[in-house]
């Protein structure tokens, strides 16, 4: 039986992951996080800790050979370096790291590329998000850097836009719940900002099939569909999938920032990653989006009337 350690994996794609793995006989779940949301999942076992915790981890971690260690929860160098301290090195088998492609600098270089430029810094117009893509940027660095010295094969994979089932994030359940109440839908006049998705079922099978695979080793990979979306035509696929008509109105951008309408997209400019990479190594085939919409908004369904 092969060991996998999760470093978080009680939220969302983590935990979409670990519900994936854990009908598989094959392998043994040592999920580490911090117990506010336990799991409860039959063969999975859960140690309650904090990550940075050094102490309480290296006493409750099993020493055991780890077929893979998956870190969904690493935001900054320390988060990575402190895990280090805790796991002996000659029992990490592969480690995967999971990043974002916020880690990218702004260009005008489409579609942009694992090899494309990285930050150089904090991004104060951001906001309270402007040490967000530089810190996991940091923490990439600092991962590659303990396993190249430590001999350990690692992944790192960039997700673009995530979406389906546990979504924390208001992402599509921002419209779920315009449509859910009959409210109408503000999108920007201008159609013409793209962007991509990628479901939550699509990025834990692509965790599952890089596992221990040599053609992934010591490589980066974008994890985003083909697909390039705009609010226009992502209203059209959720009038699908809801078989409703959604009321709409367009706005400027400059109207939408102004009345402080939360739309969770980009608004006037794309974000549009190569997904190439990925595809020829592990020959993936993504879901279309209107399945994948389709599949979450039943999700979605059933969670609202369950928390009635």
């Amino acid at each position: 039986m092969k060991n996998l350690l999760v470093i978080g994996g009680s939220f969302f794609l983590g935990r979409v992951f670990v519900e994936t793995l854990a009908q598989n006989n094959d392998y043994r779940i040592y999920v580490v996080n911090r117990g506010n949301r336990p799991l409860n999942i039959n063969g999975v076992v859960e140690i309650e800790s904090d990550r940075n915790d050094i102490t309480t981890l290296k006493a409750l971690l099993p020493k055991l050979s780890w077929h893979g260690v998956i870190d969904f929860c690493a935001y900054t160098p320390q988060d990575i370096s402190n895990l280090f301290l805790v796991l002996p090195p000659k029992n990490i088998k592969h480690y995967f790291f999971i990043s974002t492609v916020s880690v990218y600098a702004p260009t005008k270089a489409l579609p942009i590329k694992e090899g494309s430029p990285t930050l150089t810094g904090p991004q104060p117009e951001l906001g309270p998000a402007a040490d967000y893509g530089y810190q996991k940027l940091l923490a990439e660095k600092t991962m590659a850097m303990h396993c190249k010295h430590n001999l350990i094969p690692f992944t790192c994979l960039r997700p673009g836009i995530i979406y389906g089932k546990y979504n924390y994030a208001p992402r599509e359940s921002y419209f779920f719940d315009l449509i859910r109440k009959g409210q109408l839908a503000v999108i920007p006049d201008n159609d013409l900002a793209l962007f991509q998705f990628v479901s939550v079922w699509d990025a834990a099978r692509i965790i599952v099939l890089c596992m221990g695979n040599p053609d992934t080793y010591n490589k980066t990979f974008n994890l985003n569909a083909p697909e390039l979306v705009s609010y226009g035509r992502l209203i059209e696929i959720l009038e699908c999938v809801t078989d409703r008509a959604i009321p709409k109105q367009s706005m400027s951008v400059i109207e939408i920032d102004q009345n402080r309408i939360p739309l969770p997209f980009p608004l006037d400019s794309h974000l549009i990653y190569s997904c190439d990479l990925i595809r020829q190594v592990l020959g993936f085939t993504y879901m279309s989006l209107i399945d994948g919409m389709q599949r979450t908004y039943d999700w979605y369904c059933k969670e609202v009337e369950t928390s009635k």
